[in-house]
């Protein structure tokens, strides 16, 4: 009678080992990934290539802001076309204390998590009363008034911009050291992603996600769905104004131009690209676009016909042929592609 309950009670050998197959398949695009950019470092050191460290930095610190983006746009059907003004929070924060004498990156980080809690729980607010273009424009409407906002403020350069004079000072961490600075972004960013996904596989993320299939039906259910929405939108705008300090500390420099809406436009375009609702997409978004922009605007293959002068003068209408291409035969984006449609959520 044990051996019998025994055998009732225990799963198969082959479904438990097709069980393991399946998490392996999940969890093999996000760890080679991240396994390829572990190995930057060491590649441009041998190969004599420093650039690659910085080129590859701020492809991970536009996909952090994208994964931001990404918990609202892809879980939330929240089109916001003005997340990029909580880059420039972050940007001007580290700018703005550094012009002060202030050169503790705890506290740069300190405060401009702090401003952009502040400003997107008030931008929220008042966002989220409404929904589709209306949605989309109100939330065009404040980056531009913080864009204007950053312009207006001559004492802190204005439309010129901030330099910045030293990178934060972060204990036990030199960011002058290019190395040093690709391992704190690549942890943040690791950090980040594992973060999102316990955040998105919990019962938080599962209301998220219901909220923007079926809305009428999760109000009916009872989720006060204001203050879930709420909460994801404040989150996404504080991973992004952590992407703002470190590109802020990348470039030395808080521009404006980090708070227009073409860039807002670029991070939801790395979303869409790399593929919506999934952890990993925005930041193969990310690199898709950085890659094929540094790529195109140089072209450096020889082209017969004078068509690299072409491309190089007219970068951007190639690259809206390949996004029209992505959009139209890979819909789940270039990471679902890729990992297939069982690991999309990984």
């Amino acid at each position: 009678m044990n051996s019998t309950l025994y055998a009732k009670d225990t799963p198969p050998y082959g479904a438990s080992a097709g069980a393991r197959g399946k998490a392996f398949r999940r969890a093999a695009p996000a760890a080679a990934i991240f396994l390829a950019l572990c190995a930057v470092p060491a590649a441009a050191h041998l190969l004599g290539q420093p650039f690659w460290l910085g080129l590859v930095a701020r492809i991970m610190i536009l996909g952090l802001a994208a994964v931001g983006l990404n918990l609202v746009l892809g879980y939330g059907g929240m089109v916001s076309l003005g997340h990029a003004m909580y880059l420039g929070i972050g940007a001007y924060s580290v700018g703005i204390l550094s012009a002060h004498g202030v050169d503790s990156g705890l506290v740069h980080l300190a405060v401009a998590l702090a401003a952009g809690a502040a400003v997107a729980l008030i931008v929220g607010l008042v966002c989220l009363k409404t929904s589709g273009m209306a949605f989309i424009m109100i939330t065009l409407a404040f980056a531009q008034m913080f864009y204007f906002l950053a312009i207006s403020l001559k004492q802190y350069g204005g439309d010129d911009g901030l330099t910045i004079a030293s990178h934060s000072r972060v204990p036990g961490l030199s960011l002058d050291d290019p190395y040093q600075f690709y391992l704190l972004v690549l942890a943040v960013l690791a950090i980040i992603c594992a973060l999102c996904k316990r955040l998105t596989d919990s019962r938080f993320g599962l209301v998220l996600r219901g909220s923007r299939q079926n809305p009428r039906r999760m109000r009916a259910l009872g989720f006060p769905l204001l203050r879930y929405r709420l909460a994801a939108y404040v989150l996404s705008a504080m991973i992004v104004v952590m992407a703002g300090v470190l590109l802020a500390n990348l470039a030395r420099f808080a521009s404006p131009s980090y708070m227009s809406w073409t860039l807002s436009g670029d991070l939801v375009l790395m979303c869409v690209l790399g593929g919506m609702a999934t952890l990993l997409g925005p930041i193969v978004g990310a690199a898709a676009f950085v890659l094929l922009e540094e790529f195109l605007s140089g072209m450096p293959l020889d082209l017969p016909a004078g068509a690299a002068d072409l491309i190089r003068t007219h970068w951007l209408g190639v690259f809206g042929v390949f996004v029209v291409a992505v959009v139209l035969f890979a819909r789940r984006g270039l990471y679902g592609a890729l990992a297939g449609r069982e690991d999309t959520d990984g």
